[in-house]
């Protein structure tokens, strides 16, 4: 393959990758615009655990955010780990992404406490916690060293699963469940998509030392 063509093709690999994550920013922004034009907000179609009412924020909340300062905190780090997502784990990367997204709502909605649950950062959490733990397991160099660097980057998102300061307006539950869905999935999925090469070394012949040699070739004059 010519250089033009890898170069084409990484090129291609880079805009498919992108896809999926600039559609769900084009959809959340759009949304808070439309909020902010017409003055009134839909928290209300977040998650409230074990509510009927609450129901459908299994497959909103992610997409609503309570002011601009929400979704700018969301933003960067979604379109970051979403891509690693697609990019490095394209076998699975939808999959994966449809799933983080469904379980963490639903663990949400079955486990958290009585509030409007809203926002992107549970399936932020997901995949961060995807990623790390994928290249931890698969033992792969570049998936190890992407998920060092999602350590180094997002490490400090760990003390946002716990609840330190109940009067800070974030879901930590959302945090929580998202991360422990990435650590799973991660599991389940350590087999499928990208894996370490599995070295075969070339058979070296066998060289028998000198005091053998002779035994050898009287063994073979034998037969």
């Amino acid at each position: 393959m010519s250089e033009q063509n890898q170069i084409n093709n990484e090129v291609e690999r880079i805009k498919s990758a992108l896809i999926i994550p600039l559609f769900f920013m084009i959809i959340i922004f759009t949304i808070r615009l439309i909020e902010h034009i017409e003055g009134f907000s839909l928290v209300k179609w977040g998650i409230k655990p074990m509510s009927l009412e609450g129901l459908p924020g299994i497959l909103l909340a992610p997409l609503i955010h309570s002011d601009w300062e929400h979704l700018y905190a969301n933003s960067v780090s979604f379109m970051v780990l979403s891509f690693c997502l697609f990019y490095f784990y394209r076998g699975v990367s939808i999959q994966v992404f449809i799933l983080l997204y469904g379980i963490t709502g639903m663990w949400v909605w079955l486990g958290a406490r009585d509030a409007w649950h809203i926002g992107a950062s549970g399936l932020i959490y997901g995949l961060a916690s995807f990623v790390f733990f994928s290249g931890v397991i698969r033992n792969y160099i570049p998936l190890l060293a992407i998920a060092l660097m999602v350590a180094f980057l997002y490490g400090g998102l760990i003390w946002g699963i716990f609840p330190l300061k109940w009067n800070v307006p974030y879901s930590w539950e959302s945090h929580l469940w998202g991360s422990v869905a990435g650590l799973i999935l991660a599991i389940v999925y350590r087999k499928r998509g990208p894996q370490k090469p599995i070295k075969h070394w070339p058979e070296e012949e066998y060289e028998y030392p000198f005091w053998e040699e002779s035994e050898q070739k009287q063994d073979k004059q034998g037969d």
